[in-house]
């Protein structure tokens, strides 16, 4: 199994922050994002990875050698050279396509500026389908990117298999959703050729699409797994809020 790791945004909503570095190389408790997502992924036995780079690419790719000699794991970086007028539809073509041509493996697909329980990157690799990881737990708002499963309640379950996405996005109606998409999810490789027409669909459609949307059409024709939070904690990074809030949580996970 890979775990595909996105690192190309600008990140202007952390503006100074982000200045002279990408969200992925912020440090919390001077280790990076990155290398946190990144030991998530090792814990659930993942020792490939590729990571996307963009916006201030040389400093992720002068980093990533040393980050996989120091945990003995293998690191590939693809650019996104059009990371400023493109969006994550693009960035994870990018990694899906090349693992089709050249891995055909699993794989895990992570926003590199998350911060989660490392149990919920262990819970979905454990999945046996393409599987997305939803907040059942938390209040939903405007900011998130909700979605709606067919007949589905998330109440008091750990797993929803084979379940139809009707609607995703951030405009959804907030009682008619059934949770939050977080931003981790999982592509098997019987599933990768297709998840990567559907992409390419999305991107000639609109290049600033995320890639988001190109599970509603994958769970027409293949299986996905929805696997529930149940209260376990994470936070993206989108503004200074966000960054605040992922300290405190880093905070709280490492005891």
């Amino acid at each position: 199994m890979i775990g595909v790791i996105l690192a190309a945004g600008m990140g202007t909503r952390l503006m100074p922050l982000t200045k002279e570095i990408p969200k992925a190389l912020l440090k919390i408790k001077e280790t990076t994002l990155l290398e946190r997502m990144i030991k998530n992924c090792i814990n659930a036995d993942i020792s490939k990875f590729i990571v996307v780079v963009g916006y201030n690419k040389d400093k992720v790719i002068d980093l990533c050698p040393e980050i996989a000699e120091k945990y003995d794991i293998e690191i590939k970086t693809i650019v996104n050279e059009k990371y400023d007028v493109t969006n994550t539809s693009v960035s994870t073509y990018l990694a899906s396509k090349y693992i089709e041509e050249n891995e055909q493996e699993d794989f895990i697909l992570v926003n590199g500026d998350n911060v989660v329980d490392p149990e919920i990157i262990s819970r979905l690799s454990k999945s046996n389908n393409t599987g997305m990881i939803i907040d059942n737990f938390k209040e939903l708002n405007e900011e998130s990117f909700k979605l709606i499963i067919a007949n589905e309640s998330l109440n008091e379950k750990k797993t929803i298999a084979n379940g139809k996405i009707e609607a995703i996005g951030k405009g959804l109606d907030i009682p008619s959703s059934s949770g939050e998409f977080i931003g981790v999810s999982k592509v098997v490789s019987d599933d990768v050729a297709e998840f990567n027409r559907i992409l390419e669909g999305l991107i000639e459609e609109d290049p600033q699409n995320y890639y988001d949307f190109a599970y509603k059409d994958l769970s027409i024709v293949k299986t996905i797994d929805f696997v529930l939070t149940n209260g376990l904690k994470w936070t993206e990074i989108d503004d200074h809020n966000d960054w605040e809030n992922a300290q405190k949580l880093a905070d709280e996970l490492e005891g």
